[in-house]
């Protein structure tokens, strides 16, 4: 059975199983890598969707890249794993982007098996949290006594 892609809107993309399609496109400029690498990270290995993952995140199109590193989420999700190459385009890529596929590897990859760079986010983020946390329940309750205060 031949499938075909629309490069032009997207169409279809999200089955794309063939990385040697994905590279000839990538080679002519397609307009829609992004999200045929969220189809990629479906369909395909860890091992052969890794490399196309990489090279998509360095698209040029803000949208087309935002799409690689859902793909890379996606990827950590349906493998509990990323490569080294993954790890290390999320740790080059900083704050921003990263965040979807970020939150994806720290929910669905065990944490003994994350690069000590992620393990030190993962628990800065924990304590962060929890202090925003605990600074809104304290604001709110200043905030309760003060109203009560103001009526008394």
């Amino acid at each position: 059975m031949t499938r075909s892609w629309d490069w032009a809107t997207g169409e279809g993309l999200l089955g794309l199983d063939n990385p040697e399609e994905w590279d000839a496109a990538f080679e002519r400029g397609e307009r829609s890598s992004g999200t045929a690498a969220i189809g990629l990270a479906f369909n395909c290995s860890l091992e052969d969707a890794s490399p196309r993952l990489v090279r998509a995140t360095q698209l040029p199109d803000t949208d087309q890249r935002g799409f690689a590193f859902t793909a890379v989420g996606t990827a950590a999700r349906l493998n509990g794993a990323l490569t080294p190459e993954l790890y290390e385009v999320l740790r080059a890529a900083g704050p921003g982007r990263r965040s979807i596929a970020v939150d994806d590897t720290l929910t669905f990859v065990p944490f003994r098996d994350l690069p000590p760079w992620l393990k030190r986010w993962a628990v800065y983020v924990t304590v962060r949290d929890k202090l925003e946390g605990w600074w809104l329940r304290g604001k709110d309750a200043a905030r309760r006594v003060w109203q009560v205060v103001r009526r008394g």
